[in-house]
């Protein structure tokens, strides 16, 4: 009887044993399985977080080199710091890239055999260009060079540098030399560009909806009066002996007939070009930015711009000052630049005199077109 009893506890203690031994190898298993997938997942933010630092630099080195082009303002002054990151950029970056495979339609860049480039690609953080997710199509003179230069703040927005004017000037060349002009981006970051003259020419809104019915696009609208002199002011600034507001803006020298053929007055009238856009695209699918209210409040208007694109609020007040000579929102440092800066000479520059009386005849004539574009837009922007 004891034998028997003995025997059992015996079988007992090797059953506890066996099934406590069972227990402790699962344990260790899932605590392995899990520090493991959270080493790599961490391991995998890290990394693209500091490609996408990377692929910033790179993109705003460029961009400053194709700005400084264009308008003849760049004054060799780099210091050695810039140079020196720009340099390390364009050498980790070509490195990546390869870029010798890329072309017109080539896709995706191949990628350098070296182990720690292997990883990247094996991880999901290959560049590569996409046509854009996000066009900002206007208006002219009413702040989208602001707009552009405050979201791409975002470590989630890439933007071409410059206007492309493919769906106005250069269609015919086709998508993928539009997508040969984006910039390099990796998954999860969004795809940007910016030609204003977009929004107000005819044929966009169709060739738009062809790309990609499910574009966001971001107008930022002005008042039309004030945006009229402004777009008058840059183009005086180019041609010394241009004739005065006044005898551009109305017919015959007086003010009772309003030019409305001229190009800075037609422009103004946004209800005419909205209705356009809406046969495509909902106005779900538009954001409209006030462009007064993006020099007051940055911060507000591009929180807005921020959510209306399903980003993180990463973009805030502390990105931004105020210059009060040239009444103008400009930036502290950023990704790119390490000290504050503003966005150029052509930004709040002074506009010419203008007689109050016509300024007042051009108020009067924009005021049934504002009162549409309020209908349509759900908002109302006050603009006197």
């Amino acid at each position: 009887m004891y034998m028997s009893i003995w025997c059992h506890n015996i079988n007992l203690s090797s059953r506890s044993l066996a099934i406590a031994l069972v227990v402790c190898v699962t344990l260790v298993y899932f605590s392995y399985s899990f520090n493991a997938c959270l080493f790599a997942s961490l391991t995998r933010t890290l990394q693209q977080s500091n490609l996408r630092n990377l692929l910033t630099l790179q993109q705003r080195n460029e961009s400053d080199k194709a700005t400084s082009s264009s308008t003849g303002t760049g004054t060799g002054t780099g210091t050695a710091t810039d140079v020196g990151v720009a340099s390390t950029v364009s050498l980790f970056t070509v490195s990546i890239l390869n870029t010798t495979s890329v072309g017109l339609g080539h896709g995706m860049p191949s990628i350098d055999g070296a182990p720690k480039y292997q990883m990247l690609r094996q991880q999901g953080l290959r560049p590569s260009r996409h046509l854009p997710d996000t066009l900002i199509i206007g208006v002219k003179k009413s702040g989208t060079r602001a707009l552009l230069e405050f979201i791409r703040l975002h470590p989630d927005v890439r933007a071409a540098g410059s206007e492309v004017h493919f769906f106005d000037r250069h269609y015919q060349r086709g998508l993928r030399w539009y997508r040969h002009h984006m910039p390099y981006t990796i998954e999860g970051q969004i795809t940007m560009e910016k030609t204003p003259s977009y929004f107000v020419t005819k044929e966009v809104p169709q060739r738009v909806y062809h790309m990609n019915m499910a574009t966001k696009l971001l107008i930022v609208v002005r008042d039309p009066v004030t945006r009229a002199i402004s777009d008058y002011t840059q183009a005086a600034s180019k041609k010394a002996d241009m004739k005065r507001f006044e005898q551009l803006a109305f017919v015959n020298g007086t003010y009772s007939v309003v030019d409305t053929n001229w190009g800075p007055v037609k422009i103004g009238i946004y209800a005419r070009y909205l209705e356009r856009w809406l046969l495509y695209f909902p106005l779900s699918q538009l954001l409209f930015i006030s462009g007064e209210r993006l020099i007051m409040d940055p911060a507000y208007e591009i929180g807005r711009v921020q959510d209306f694109l399903g980003l993180k609020r990463v973009v805030t007040e502390k990105h931004f000052y105020f210059n009060a000579t040239k009444g103008f929102p400009c930036l502290f440092k950023s990704e790119a630049r390490s000290t504050p800066h503003c966005l150029g000479k052509t930004k709040g520059r002074n506009h010419p005199h203008i007689d109050v009386n016509a300024i007042e005849r051009l108020r009067e004539f924009y005021r049934p077109f504002n009162n549409k574009f309020y209908q349509l837009t759900g908002i109302n922007f006050a603009w006197p």
